[in-house]
């Protein structure tokens, strides 16, 4: 099967495209498989690090959805976009991470799990401490507004969309988008004040 090239820029056509890879793959080809985890993997990726609570279960998360998608493509008939249906599947995923760690609590082996942690994370890579503080601000917004705001403002999903995946009204991701949109400003003019209250004179 000759696979058509993915576009440059996400939009509809991009969504066509990893959709028929997803339809194709259905039956078995190993060329639109190894098409559609390469297009989405990314996505479902920061989509798992920001919904989730343990950023350090984020490949565990991404392979497990992918692992659930696989196993269920058969089911799959195009009705959705393949991308709104897999992050779909990346939501399930998560929470049903986080009722497993709600149940089953880890015993960490060191008494200061959170500066070990922080050491074991790479330092110097571009944009890291920027990552670092959007990371921040994200989890400082409630889960339902973080979750809106990651589907339509960084992995680009139509509202629509976002909703499918939310299992909510498409009015209630706008209002949490905006919500959230309100608060990242907020936390970042505070910050700034903060940053120069706290500059030598």
């Amino acid at each position: 099967m000759i696979t058509p090239a993915l576009p440059r820029s996400r939009d509809e056509s991009t969504d066509q495209v990893i959709t028929a890879w997803a339809l194709a793959a259905r039956t078995g080809d190993p060329v639109a498989v190894e098409h559609f985890v390469r297009a989405l993997h990314r996505d479902v990726r920061r989509y798992v690090t920001y919904l989730g609570a343990d950023p350090q279960a984020a490949d565990d998360l991404t392979q497990d959805t992918f692992l659930r998608a696989l196993g269920s493509l058969h089911r799959f008939e195009g009705r959705s976009s393949a991308r709104t249906w897999l992050l779909s599947i990346a939501r399930r995923a998560v929470i049903d991470n986080l009722r497993y760690t709600a149940a089953r609590p880890r015993v960490s082996d060191t008494d200061d799990w959170q500066s070990a942690a922080e050491r074991a994370q790479p330092r110097g890579l571009p944009g890291f401490d920027d990552g670092v503080a959007l990371a921040d601000l994200l989890a400082a917004l409630p889960d339902e507004r973080r979750e809106a705001f990651v589907l339509t403002q960084l992995l680009g999903l139509p509202y629509a969309d976002a909703a499918h995946v939310s299992n909510c009204p498409v009015g209630t991701v706008r209002s949490r988008v905006a919500r959230a949109r309100q608060a990242l400003i907020e936390r970042l003019h505070a910050a700034e004040g903060a940053e120069l209250v706290g500059a030598p004179a």
